[in-house]
């Protein structure tokens, strides 16, 4: 056991849960993960650390999290349902945090750490940080001191908030925005967010106690670009204010422009006009460290995007949806197969890394074109990119694509996220064939929905022979070429 005792970590496959549980292992702690899905934190790096315990549930399972939370002295709770249809992400998150409450108080937890959003109180909240103030008072229903964490913009490497100002300020040389572009904001850097996460718990004044977080500085949302832009190098940004964008078309405009769906910008969009500004500085006055400027913390994550060092990504999290019904029904195939001239070891390192900024081996301008059509209809494009340019892991988002199945050096499996009329995977076979050569089979199957998908089917088939064919061929030219390469003493 941790010489500080367990901890009960939920929503670790996100953005801030990975990368909490490493530091509280650091710290000295014995770390428990509750997860909808238990695979996709297999891969993460501490998974397979003794003091880890991944139990896979639902924290709206009350003997779930009462089974995990036995035997913890703290348990986080870093869950929210942004994703749902309409207000319905409000209302679910409630029925969480209550059931949460209820589990927790049930298994002896001493307290509970939720990081929540910082703004003013009152009827002009938005909802999505209303909601946030709803789950705090469902957290304490259940009688266990909470520690609300209450934080505005998060700047990291992979974050939401860095990845909607980094392609804003990247595409938009002038920008029309809404008002909201004049509304004070306090940044926090990831490093300090997490600084607090692990710093409360040595500080047990911080129990039941509502703290406002943020980092060294104030500035307006139109200040915040314009350093954004100073950080890529770039002019500065043309930001013309009108007051006609609605929080619903700017959450489209994000959209179209960034790779966060409409369905996690809107709620985003909709708190932007609420000034979120550190109400005192109790949080630094009890858990003390160096707040990074809004400055310093873009920089820090500019290098280490632009180095592939990401450690986690906000489409991280997430349900991955359950294997479509194959069996039954109309299912369409486009095999292919190809002899590379390389170990399997060799092609299944070139294999790992499609999507993202090296593509997909082959018709570009096709796979460039999906994407755009994608995003015009609500899916996610190839903006979304992946977190780690050359190793994958399952629940891994590659562009418009998911990791659902894998088997290193032999089997990987893709599902698609993208907008279509029916359920789409794309499986990678690797096998060798002697004489240090392999055998990659390529699989697309397509399970139409309706006419509407029996007639895509029809209509892309015509590609396939490009972008398939392409993609195949292309794999094979990068594997024998780095097959070629003089190995390294």
């Amino acid at each position: 056991m941790g010489e500080k005792g367990s901890v009960l970590v939920t929503g670790a496959t996100g953005y801030i849960g990975g990368r909490l549980v490493p530091r509280l292992l650091q710290a000295g702690y014995e770390v428990r993960c509750l997860a909808r899905s238990a695979r996709k934190l297999a891969g993460r790096p501490w998974a397979d650390d003794g003091r880890v315990t991944i139990l896979e549930g639902d924290v709206g399972d009350e003997a779930a999290v009462e089974r995990a939370a036995v035997g913890c002295r703290a348990a986080y709770y870093l869950v929210h349902s942004m994703l749902a249809a309409g207000s319905a992400y409000a209302e679910r998150d409630r029925h969480l945090a209550e059931v949460f409450g209820r589990s927790a108080a049930a298994a002896g937890v001493e307290r509970i750490i939720y990081l929540g959003g910082l703004g003013e109180t009152g009827p002009d909240l938005s909802q999505h940080l209303a909601s946030r103030r709803e789950v705090e008072t469902a957290l304490r229903a259940g009688g266990v001191p909470v520690t609300v964490l209450r934080a505005a913009m998060i700047i990291g490497a992979g974050s939401a908030s860095f990845e909607i100002l980094r392609y804003l300020v990247e595409r938009l040389p002038v920008m029309i925005t809404p008002r909201w572009v004049s509304t004070p904001c306090q940044p926090i850097a990831v490093g300090n967010v997490l600084h607090y996460l692990i710093a409360c718990l040595e500080q047990g004044a911080t129990a039941g106690r509502d703290l406002d977080i943020g980092g060294a500085d104030v500035k307006t949302y139109r200040e915040v670009m314009q350093i954004m832009a100073a950080a890529l190098g770039l002019r500065r940004r043309v930001i013309i204010p009108v007051p006609v964008l609605t929080p619903r078309l700017s959450s489209l405009w994000i959209h179209l422009v960034t790779p966060l769906s409409k369905e996690i910008a809107r709620p985003l969009a909709e708190g932007l006009r609420n000034p979120v500004v550190c109400r005192s500085d109790e949080a630094q006055r009890l858990m003390p460290q160096r707040l990074l400027t809004i400055a310093e913390a873009i920089e820090a994550a500019v290098r280490g995007h632009a180095r592939g060092e990401v450690e986690t990504s906000w489409s991280d999290a997430g349900p991955i949806p359950g294997d479509p019904d194959w069996a039954g029904g109309t299912v369409f195939e486009d095999s292919r197969a190809v002899v590379v001239a390389a170990p399997p070891a060799v092609v299944w390192t070139t294999l790992c890394r499609i999507g993202g900024g090296h593509g997909w081996y082959g018709a570009k301008v096709l796979w460039w074109l999906r994407g755009a059509i994608d995003r015009l209809l609500g899916g996610p494009g190839l903006r979304r990119g992946r977190r780690d340019p050359e190793h994958v892991g399952y629940g891994d988002a590659l562009d418009f694509w998911r990791v659902v199945g894998i088997d290193h050096h032999r089997d990987l499996r893709l599902r698609a996220e993208m907008r279509l009329p029916g359920d789409a995977e794309l499986d990678f076979h690797l096998q060798p064939v002697g004489d240090g050569a392999t055998r990659v089979t390529q699989v697309a199957r397509f399970k139409p929905r309706g006419l509407a998908g029996l007639a895509y089917w029809t209509a892309v088939l015509p590609a396939h022979a490009l972008v398939f064919r392409g993609m195949l061929r292309g794999l094979q030219r990068e594997a024998e070429a780095a097959a070629r390469q003089p190995t390294r003493a």
